[in-house]
């Protein structure tokens, strides 16, 4: 059974404060809405389709994740979420509210488990504490908490069935399962949890905080990789060389089979072992006259794409070029506009530098330029 999930992040969050709001808020060194993506990439859910505020659409995802822009209602973000999934529809989908970073993968599978034999299913916890009546800041009355439920997210439906509950609806439901049952669906309740919290207010935070702490072992962790680069270079006969991919005039080339643009290869380097890729001679072999002369534009555009393919994205690259002359500082800007458009990255993303080894060792007799480099990978 195709099962897809829509996070529902539309709303602003503002009784949790912080300034910003609560779904992207930093939780136990993510952001909110990390936590909740994740667990249903644990539990295998896909697609996943995040529904956002009109105010959030270019907030960093990662690249799987499918986004929909909210409506002024949780159901209205709802059905927008529903659509997007509607040009390929799952046999059933999760709808599940941003707020509850807690969700486990267990409980997950319990819903999606529950929707192979139920039309809708919804996670829910027995009300052990009693119940009060109110007015005024007095207490009216008793509620007998016999039969009575707390709700939960994820709550799973068929897709076509809670796709036409939703477009039936009047709207102003307080979930889906309203949704659904005034629908004339059936739903299942399955065991929720009790660390299955929604972040509401302030002190919430530091509650989730504790729980996620306690069960970081259970949800993927973050893949970056980091890959340095070292090359090296000596100086020949020649009367500019090519730094970075940038024409540098100098009073020597750099002697290479390529173009010896020894910072290119530095940074092509870091990405080969960001990925245990080995180097350029792997994959373009010195010995093989096709590569002679070649455009080092060539090997880091090729390191880049293998990078994409793999899904990485390239979080940022440094890299430090060695040598006394020329100057680096005047072409630094131009170099690393250059790089950034062979990764298809954007240029706050690159640092290029100089240094000079204080007139010692082989680059300090000018005898050539030396480079290294740095590059980190991020499973997007």
């Amino acid at each position: 059974m195709k099962t897809a999930a829509i996070i529902v992040a539309a709303g602003r969050g503002t009784r949790a404060g912080g300034g910003l709001p609560k779904q992207w808020r930093p939780l136990a060194g993510r952001r909110v809405a990390d936590w909740t993506i994740s667990a249903f990439d644990a539990a295998g859910t896909a697609p996943i389709v995040v529904v956002l505020h009109p105010d959030d659409g270019a907030v960093p995802l990662p690249a799987h994740v499918l986004r929909a822009t909210g409506g002024a209602t949780r159901d209205a973000s709802v059905r927008a979420g529903l659509e997007a999934l509607a040009g390929d529809p799952p046999d059933a989908v999760l709808i599940h509210d941003i707020a509850r970073p807690c969700v486990t993968p267990a409980l997950i599978a319990r819903v999606t488990a529950a929707l192979e034999s139920a039309e809708a299913a919804a996670p829910g916890l027995p009300v052990s504490d009693a119940l009060w009546h109110g007015d005024r800041g007095a207490v009216t009355g008793t509620q007998d908490r016999t039969g009575l439920l707390a709700a939960q997210t994820p709550q799973g439906f068929r897709f076509a069935a809670i796709r036409a509950a939703h477009a039936a609806h009047p709207g102003g439901a307080a979930d889906d399962v309203e949704v659904a049952r005034a629908a004339g669906l059936a739903v299942t309740v399955v065991e929720g949890e009790a660390d299955n919290i929604k972040i509401t207010g302030p002190g919430d935070f530091a509650r989730a905080e504790r729980i996620l702490r306690g069960t970081m072992d259970q949800l993927p962790l973050p893949d970056i990789r980091l890959g340095n680069g070292y090359d090296v270079h000596a100086f020949g006969p020649g009367d500019h060389v090519i730094l970075c991919g940038v024409r540098v005039d100098h009073g020597h080339g750099l002697v290479g089979h390529s173009d010896a643009d020894v910072g290119m290869h530095a940074i092509t380097d870091a990405l080969y072992g960001a990925m245990a890729e080995g180097d350029i001679g792997r994959h373009f072999p010195p010995t093989d006259p096709q590569w002679k002369g070649a455009a080092s534009e060539i090997f880091l555009a090729h390191a880049a794409g293998l990078a994409r393919a793999r899904g990485f994205a390239i979080g940022n690259v440094d890299c430090t070029l060695v040598c006394e002359r020329p100057k680096i500082g005047p072409h630094a800007i131009r170099m690393a506009q250059e790089i950034a458009r062979i990764c298809g990255i954007d240029g706050t993303r690159v640092s290029i530098k100089a240094t000079t080894s204080e007139r010692l060792g082989f680059t300090g007799r000018e005898e050539g330029i030396a480079a290294l480099a740095t590059a980190t990978l991020v499973k997007a």
